[in-house]
C-alpha cells in the first residue's frame, strides 16, 4: 500500500511540477505586441486613388479556413476542436479565391486568416490565395498584421496547438503606411497568455491632388470576452476614428466587430437562445460625421453550435444567424452600394460583405 500511495504521489507531483513548467514556458514566450507598431508592406508601389472615382473593397472573415458549413465549434457551443480535414481546408480556401476572382475588388480585407497554424495544416493562407487567385488583387500590395500567436495551445483535449493567425488587407492602390494599434486585451494572467491580442490594421493611401488619406482600418474586435473587452476596444477605435475625421482625410473601418449596429435591422434573424450572443454598438455615442452600413438582407455571420450542412432546420428561427461585419465610413466618403454575398456559410462561419465607393472631392 506504501509503494502505491509512493506511486500516486509521485504522478501528481510530476503532473504539478511539469504543469507549472509548462505554464511558465507560455508565459515567457507570451506574445506581447507594442501599442503601436510599424507593419511591413510588401509587393510593388502602384497608382495613387483619386476623388469620384468608383471602387470596390470586400472584408470577409473566412475562418482560417476551417470553419465551413460542415463545422461546429467548442467555444460557440458545438463539439469540434479539430474542424475541418486538410483537404476540407484546401476546399474551403480555392472556393473563396473563385469568390474573390468574381468580385475583383480593388481593396481586400480578411479577418482569421492563418499563416502556420496547427488547425488549418500549416498552410500558409496568405500565399495559398496569391498562388490560386486569378484577380489583379493579390499581386499588389499587401499588410498582414499578427493578432493570434501562440507557440502551442494546450487546451481543449485534442489541444488546439500552434496558431499564428491575424488579419491581412491587399490593395490595387499605393499604401504608403501601415501601422497596427493594440487594442486593450480583456484577459488576465494565466488566460491571457495564450489568447488573442485583437488589434487594428491601420493602412493609409495617398490621394492625387489632394494633401488628405484615406485612412483603413481592418479590424477583428473581441467575441468571447464577458463584454467589458468589445466595449472598451469600440471605444479605441471610436477615438482613433475621431482623430481621422478632425483631419479631414477619408476613413473607412471594415471588418468583424462581433457587435451589431444600433441601426441595424435584425428583425429577419431573432434570438433563439444561441450559446453565444453578439454585443451592441449604439451608433450615436460616435462622432456624428460617421456612418454605419450593413446588408441586413443576408447575415454575414451563423452560430457555430451545429454543423450548418446537415441542420434539420436552417430557417432563421430554428437557427441562429447574426449581422456582425459591416462598414463605418466618414462623411466624405460616399457608399454607393453595399451587399453581404449569399454562399450559405460554404466555405467559412461568415458571408463576404461587398461595397462600391467613391471619395467626394
Amino acid at each position: 500500500m506504501k509503494k502505491f500511495i509512493k506511486a500516486i504521489l509521485s504522478v501528481l507531483f510530476h503532473l504539478v511540477f511539469f504543469t507549472a513548467l509548462f505554464a511558465a514556458y507560455l508565459t515567457v514566450q507570451e506574445y506581447k505586441p507594442a501599442d503601436l507598431e510599424k507593419m511591413n508592406i510588401y509587393g510593388a508601389k502602384s497608382t495613387r486613388l483619386n476623388t469620384e472615382v468608383d471602387y470596390r473593397f470586400a472584408t470577409w472573415n473566412i475562418g482560417y479556413g476551417a470553419l465551413g458549413d460542415n463545422a461546429d465549434f467548442f467555444m460557440d457551443g458545438g463539439k469540434m476542436v479539430n474542424t475541418a480535414t486538410e483537404e476540407r481546408v484546401v476546399y474551403n480556401l480555392d472556393g473563396i479565391c473563385d469568390v474573390i476572382d468574381q468580385l475583383d475588388p480593388d481593396f481586400l480585407f480578411f479577418q482569421e486568416l492563418d499563416i502556420s497554424s496547427s488547425r488549418s495544416y500549416f498552410i500558409d493562407e496568405k500565399q495559398y490565395i496569391s498562388d490560386n487567385c486569378e484577380s489583379r488583387i493579390v499581386d499588389r500590395q499587401y499588410v498582414f498584421a499578427p493578432n493570434f500567436s501562440v507557440s502551442f495551445l494546450p487546451y481543449p483535449i485534442p489541444p488546439i496547438g500552434k496558431v499564428y493567425s491575424g488579419l491581412l488587407t491587399f490593395s490595387k492602390y499605393s499604401i504608403t503606411d501601415a501601422e497596427r494599434y493594440q487594442l486593450p486585451c480583456p484577459f488576465k494572467w494565466p488566460s491571457r497568455v495564450a489568447n488573442i491580442k485583437r488589434c487594428l490594421l491601420v493602412t493609409r493611401h495617398s490621394i492625387a491632388g489632394s494633401d488628405k488619406e484615406l485612412v483603413f482600418i481592418n479590424l477583428h474586435l473581441e467575441a468571447y470576452d464577458d463584454g467589458e473587452g468589445k466595449v472598451e476596444q469600440t471605444n479605441m477605435l471610436k477615438g482613433i476614428m475621431a482623430d481621422e475625421v478632425a483631419k479631414g482625410n477619408y476613413v473607412i473601418a471594415v471588418g468583424d466587430f462581433n457587435q451589431v449596429f444600433s441601426t441595424t435591422d435584425t428583425s429577419r434573424y431573432p434570438n433563439i437562445d444561441a450559446p453565444w450572443e453578439p454585443g451592441f454598438i449604439d451608433v450615436n455615442e460616435f462622432d456624428p460625421d460617421l456612418s454605419f452600413y450593413t446588408d441586413p438582407s443576408v447575415p454575414t455571420g451563423r452560430s457555430l453550435d451545429r454543423v450548418l450542412v446537415t441542420a434539420e432546420n436552417k430557417d432563421p428561427e430554428h437557427f441562429q444567424y447574426y449581422m456582425l461585419d459591416g462598414v463605418i465610413a466618414s462623411s466624405n466618403v460616399v457608399i454607393k452600394d453595399i451587399s453581404t454575398i449569399d454562399l450559405g456559410f460554404k466555405y467559412s462561419d461568415h458571408n463576404p460583405v461587398y461595397v462600391e465607393f467613391y471619395l467626394e472631392k
